[in-house]
């Protein structure tokens, strides 16, 4: 097994990681540019949905930026961001907490992404676990930049924690790497677990080796802390 151990309290190694159909403008929400937009926490890059870039949105019309111990999204379009430093593979875990800060006008996702390669060409893929403000989860994988297979479309689990009054929810979230399956898990509760050749499709470790980061969807505020990358026990 190789694996990269890494905290986002270091700020040196870091990453981060959509609606099943995701969307650069939806109805009465439409995707504003963020004052002061771009990626600036060290380390660290991203790249804005496809069909959000083929609209004309860019990876500059959202903000990421260290804070305190981990660091904070405000995103108009939904993206991943990652640190190429940040790769995993064989048997491993993956964790971060995410605090969706305020209210989205409708349901929108944050959560983990793994086995991402070549993300910054036409054919990236990546396994995607997301989370939102109703509860729900979904698991997906984008095979290139226009097709992405649905493996867990959202579904309800009262381990996931709904946003308050105030719009505020706190998720922690863990994707653990088995030798046999997949783990995923909220609030250190399992919602569900899948084979590995489910994701493997092409061969062992073609669904779970490579860069691990985060996802944020479409206008939401989410901080990130304790994002780190250990060793499967």
């Amino acid at each position: 097994m190789r694996l990269l151990t890494t905290a986002v309290a270091a700020l040196g190694v870091a990453t981060l990681g959509v609606w099943s159909a995701p969307l650069y403008a939806q109805g009465n929400d439409p995707t504003p540019a963020i004052e002061g937009g771009g990626v600036t926490l060290p380390g660290w890059t991203g790249r804005i949905d496809p069909q959000a870039a083929r609209g004309g949105k860019k990876l500059t019309d959202d903000k990421v930026v260290a804070m305190g111990t981990g660091f904070h999204v405000t995103s108009g379009p939904a993206a991943i961001y990652w640190n190429p430093a940040n790769m995993a593979s064989g048997n491993y875990k993956v964790t971060a907490s995410f605090t969706q800060m305020k209210p989205a006008t409708h349901p929108e996702a944050y959560g983990l992404i793994i086995g991402g390669n070549d993300l910054n060409g036409p054919n990236q893929h990546y396994l995607y676990f997301l989370v939102r403000q109703d509860g729900k989860y979904l698991i997906n994988h984008r095979a290139n930049d226009s097709t992405v297979h649905k493996i867990i479309d959202w579904k309800d689990n009262d381990a996931i924690k709904r946003v308050d009054s105030h719009g505020r929810a706190t998720n922690v979230l863990t994707l653990v790497v088995e030798p046999d399956k997949l783990s995923f898990r909220a609030n250190g509760v399992e919602l569900t677990s899948l084979p590995r050749s489910a994701v493997d499709r092409d061969g062992p470790g073609t669904g779970t080796n490579g860069v691990v980061g985060v996802r944020v969807n479409h206008n939401l505020d989410v901080h990130v802390d304790g994002f780190a990358v250990t060793a499967a026990k």
